[in-house]
């Protein structure tokens, strides 16, 4: 009786689709002017509706049966041009329609594509209200779909009232806690608000390593250990290469280095969403660890089945078009109204802003609502759009709390869908650092820190000043976070990340408000004496810099040294000679610089940004206007939001690697 039921509501289903796309193709007949439907001889107003009848079915069984080999075809470009191919394929179904019942004319075959997007909308729209009967169309529509998905497949759904609960932790990339706070009490995170308020949860901070950035927070998070972690990208003495964590093949190295411990999701069916690491997950899906060496789409990147369903992909590509717009007006009032500090948004970054906001958040979401119908005991997901907005518009700018305003809405769709399945849920939302506002230290003195580095040594051509895009590379690593992770997701290789330099040229890379200076000469880490003997004016020049706070070196038979303008401290033992620069980063500021300093990999001087207290803001080496990796204001205080009936974390709780504990003692409580 159940399949007869099942039967007869999918044919209905089938039925009042194929009649509402009928009657839009009569509507776009009549408003449309480069598409005509046949009229049928008998004229008259209704004339064209055998004509809508017949192509709207065809177009919806060609869609069902071509749609998903074209995906499997066009998945070779990588998800940040996927939704080139969706317009593309759209397109050739439509052409191929019109070929085989030829009832339809278009003046250009650009208004046929235009007629196929438009018919995969209205597709969408009616397969989420038919799923639906109430509210949120799309997240009860998602949930029909991963049911089917997992019937068709011979899974059944798992869980039920005697099962374990399972953990689902939703990361927003960047969001502090103080931001969170702020944007809790006004309203922009009303489905987070209602957690804090309704007393389902508790809000805590928690506090990073000294590298305040996702490749470290993750690591640790995820693997338990982000020891020789120094910043987002290092010079890599024994392979003579940077090591970025935008990188597929470093970060699969740094996971192979821990494969010793079993990570937060190695619990047999863990799934890791959108993150740096897979954290010992089996199932990955957009995972920059497990995109090396593999054509992107293929079983590794894992994002194949949401770009399947023609209407989905049409609503994520609409989506995303709009975005870019959305990202180049904003831009312009930015520049309009004389916004300070700002930063240049031309280039790529209008598409990796939609790529991270948009159709990461699309496929991510889309992939934890699958994670949740099935029943899966450990997930863990990213949504990065915040921090990438964050760092290019500000951390609290209206365009930056519109996004999170929508990561709001994405959350609570989750948490309703959890409420719906038959494992419940235990659902922890944290984020992995925190970002610190302020001018860059180039718009603020003129020049690179590469620059600096460079005029200081005296010996060594500087090269001449550079686009704000080419500074915020970080002088020879790459971009932020979000255009690493988009640079990734369009290779079909690892990356080459060598670095060739002249001989005696130091390697100067940027991650936020740490920059990281190294010299490929030495093979072991150069001391202060090794450092003034080559180049004697180089320290006093950072030292004395008023963009910088601090210097991390390491002497040759005392110790490592922190170095301020007037002061010094003395790693090991805390004594403070003369004025304290650390005394403005706060507490704990020596302690991270302490566990840094005992890396293998820690560079040759470990550069630590000024911080201005009184406002709070930062001189980051990148050129972002919200920036993260270093120390000094909200960058090292990110959030954690668990369940109340939970066992509270210890109080403070330091260390990526601490949250780790944290987490895996939660999840496998019974």
């Amino acid at each position: 009786m159940r399949t007869v039921g099942t039967v007869a509501r999918l044919a209905t289903e089938f039925v009042v689709l194929w009649l509402l796309s009928a009657a839009a193709l009569v509507v776009i007949d009549a408003v449309l002017p480069g598409v005509r439907l046949v009229a049928a001889p008998a004229g008259g107003p209704l004339a064209t509706i055998p004509a809508a009848l017949s192509l709207a079915l065809v177009f919806g069984v060609l869609s069902v049966v071509l749609w998903p080999l074209l995906v499997r075809a066009m998945l070779w470009v990588g998800p940040a041009l996927l939704f080139v191919g969706a317009f593309a394929g759209n397109w050739l179904i439509m052409m191929l329609a019109v070929w085989l019942v030829p009832l339809a004319t278009a003046e250009d075959p650009g208004d046929l594509l235009l007629l196929a997007v438009m018919l995969s909308l209205v597709g969408s729209g009616v397969a989420g209200a038919i799923a639906a009967r109430r509210d949120d169309t799309y997240r009860l529509m998602l949930v029909r779909r991963n049911r089917s998905r997992l019937r068709r497949a011979g899974m059944p759904e798992t869980g039920g009232g005697t099962a374990r609960p399972g953990l689902l932790c939703i990361q927003i990339d960047g969001l502090g806690h103080d931001v969170l706070r702020r944007a809790v009490g006004d309203g922009v995170v009303p489905h987070l608000a209602k957690l804090v308020h309704g007393g389902s949860h508790r809000l805590t901070p928690w506090h990073t390593d000294w590298s305040s950035q996702t490749g470290a927070s993750q690591l640790g998070i995820l693997h338990g250990d982000n020891h020789n972690v120094p910043a987002f990208r290092w010079y890599d003495k024994t392979r003579g290469a940077v090591s970025v964590f935008s990188n597929p093949a470093d970060n699969a190295a740094r996971e192979i280095e821990r494969a010793h411990r079993p990570g937060l999701l190695a619990v047999g069916d863990g799934a890791s969403r959108g993150n740096l690491f897979t954290g010992g997950a089996a199932d990955n899906v957009l995972v920059v660890s497990r995109m090396r060496g593999a054509r992107m789409g293929g079983g590794a990147a894992g994002y194949a089945n949401y770009f399947t369903d023609p209407a989905g992909a049409a609503r994520t590509t609409i989506r995303l078009v709009a975005e870019v717009i959305r990202e180049i007006r904003q831009a312009y009032a930015q520049r309009r109204r004389d916004v300070t500090p700002r930063v240049r948004r031309g280039g790529l970054y209008p598409l990796v802003r939609a790529f991270t906001t948009v159709v990461e958040t699309d496929v991510v979401v889309s992939a934890v609502v699958g994670d949740l119908v099935a029943g899966r005991s450990a997930i863990y997901v990213d949504l990065v759009g915040y921090d990438e907005v964050s760092h290019h518009s500000g951390i609290e700018r209206p365009e930056t709390r519109a996004v999170l305003r929508k990561l709001d809405a994405e959350i609570g769709m989750i948490v309703a869908v959890a409420a719906q399945t038959r494992r419940p849920y235990r659902i922890v939302v944290l984020s992995d650092h925190g970002q610190s506002q302020g001018a860059t230290f180039s718009s603020r003195y003129g020049e690179s820190l590469e620059q600096l580095v460079l005029r200081a040594c005296g010996d060594l051509p500087v090269p001449p000043a550079r686009s704000r895009d080419a500074v915020a590379t970080g002088t020879r690593g790459r971009g932020a976070e979000g255009l690493g992770y988009v640079e990734a997701s369009l290779r079909a290789a690892p990356v080459d990340t060598t670095t060739p330099v002249p001989p005696g040229t130091p390697v100067v890379l940027a991650s936020g408000n740490l920059g990281l200076v190294s010299f490929p000469e030495t093979p072991g880490r150069a001391t202060r004496e090794w450092i003034d003997d080559r180049h004697p004016g180089l320290l006093p020049a950072l030292t004395a810099h008023p963009g910088i706070g601090f210097l991390l070196v390491a002497r040759e038979r005392a110790g490592s040294v922190v170095l301020g303008d007037g002061g010094s401290v003395d790693v090991d033992t805390g004594v403070v000679s003369g004025r304290d620069p650390l005394a403005e980063f706060g507490d704990g500021a020596l302690e991270r610089i302490r566990r840094t300093d005992g890396f293998d990999n820690v560079a040759d001087i470990m550069v630590g940004g000024r911080f201005w207290p009184d406002t709070d803001e930062v001189a980051a080496f990148e050129e972002q206007v919200g920036s993260h990796g270093g120390l000094g204001g909200l960058q090292t205080t990110p959030f954690l939001l668990y369940p109340a009936d939970l066992p509270a974390p210890p109080d403070p709780l330091h260390g990526a690697e601490a949250v780790h504990e944290v987490l895996v003692g939660w999840r496998d409580l019974p």
